[in-house]
């Protein structure tokens, strides 16, 4: 893994120089917030040796590297214009692999976004969540395997998975934009299904406000070898059997279309103080 990082991340040398300092994974239909970033190069994936290609819908599959916000306080960052997904039938490690990239390149926070199915009845589509905690269960962990120590320990703490300052950070962004902003624990199974409601109903006992398809193996991946994260995730539809509606990708996306001006508004105000 080591040697496929440095091949990807030499690739990218050879295209720019730019040395991020929050890395952005933007999921399902929220890829226009690329727009925002004052782009300085564009790489997609399938130029890049062995880097797995995004095939979900709404996943355009490329690196933009740019910066948020003008003059000196501008920061610099590297957006993942889709992400990969263990259902496209990637390995967990390749799933993981552009979190590692992105680290090797310098971001020293990992900001991630998702759309996610809504279990909290508080929520409603269209509801943006802070992440404050996850639950990992239904996943295998990308930390299997043997470890390298110097990326990060054997057995890495995960009390703090969200960045408390992070968190705090969001939370002031969110209210000084009168934005509402809900809080919650997410879950990830791994797709490509939706969920049943006997799952549903069980992941509410547990404790999860909400459920996907990505983003807690990332944020593991991520706090093992150091980063800051946090994430933001849109409720795109409520689940099944909290809502007697059918499930599609479609409603998905068109969700997270008429989301995007607030949604766009947070994560740029809030990436701009990072």
């Amino acid at each position: 893994m080591n040697q496929q990082v440095s091949e990807i991340v030499k690739a990218i040398r050879e295209k720019t120089a730019m040395v991020p300092r929050v890395a952005l994974t933007l999921g399902s239909g929220l890829g226009g917030f690329a727009s925002q970033i004052k782009v300085e190069t564009e790489i997609p994936y399938r130029e890049l040796p062995g880097f797995p290609v995004s095939t979900a819908p709404g996943h355009d599959g490329r690196f933009i590297f740019g910066t948020l916000g003008e003059g000196d306080g501008a920061v610099p960052v590297v957006c993942m214009k889709g992400r990969i997904h263990f259902y496209e039938g990637y390995d967990i490690s390749q799933v993981v692999l552009p979190a590692r990239v992105m680290h090797a390149l310098g971001a020293g926070i990992l900001f991630l976004t998702n759309a996610a199915g809504g279990i909290n009845p508080a929520y409603h589509p269209g509801s943006l969540v802070m992440l404050t905690d996850h639950i990992s269960s239904f996943i295998r962990n990308p930390l299997i395997g043997p470890n390298d120590d110097e990326e990060g320990v054997r057995f890495p703490d995960m009390s703090h998975v969200y960045d408390l300052q992070l968190q705090d950070l969001i939370r002031e962004t969110a209210k000084a934009d009168g934005i509402t902003l809900q809080e919650g624990v997410y879950a990830q199974f791994t797709g490509p299904s939706f969920e049943t409601p006997a799952e549903i109903r069980m992941l509410r006992t547990l404790g999860a406000d909400l459920v996907g398809m990505s983003t807690v193996v990332e944020a593991i991946t991520a706090r093992h070898m150091g980063m800051r994260v946090c994430c933001v995730s849109l409720v795109t539809n409520m689940c099944a059997g909290i809502s007697d509606k059918l499930l599609s990708g479609d409603e998905v996306i068109e969700t997270a279309d008429a989301a995007a001006p607030y949604f766009t508004k947070l994560v740029r105000d809030s990436i701009e103080k990072m």
